[in-house]
């Protein structure tokens, strides 16, 4: 019915460890998905719309991914 919430991370490398090629690559896809929605938390942060947010956390994620959508459709426009 509900999928369960999973944290998706990237991998690490250190001096000894270094990454493999798919470890790249996973890292390269997660920041490809990741981006976006930094930058449109990035937009209503400078629009200050999330100062004023009093609401439910339940309300709040859907008013969130909402606004999200609006802020792409308002960047991908060129304001």
């Amino acid at each position: 019915m509900y999928a369960t919430p999973v944290v998706v991370t990237g991998f690490t490398a250190t001096r000894v460890h270094k990454l493999t090629p798919g470890q790249k690559t996973a890292n390269r896809v997660l920041a490809t998905g990741r981006a976006p929605v930094e930058h449109g938390f990035a937009h209503l942060k400078n629009w200050r719309i999330l100062t004023k947010l009093r609401t439910d956390p339940a309300r709040a994620t859907q008013l969130l991914r909402a606004l999200l959508v609006l802020t792409n459709l308002e960047v991908s426009r060129g304001f």
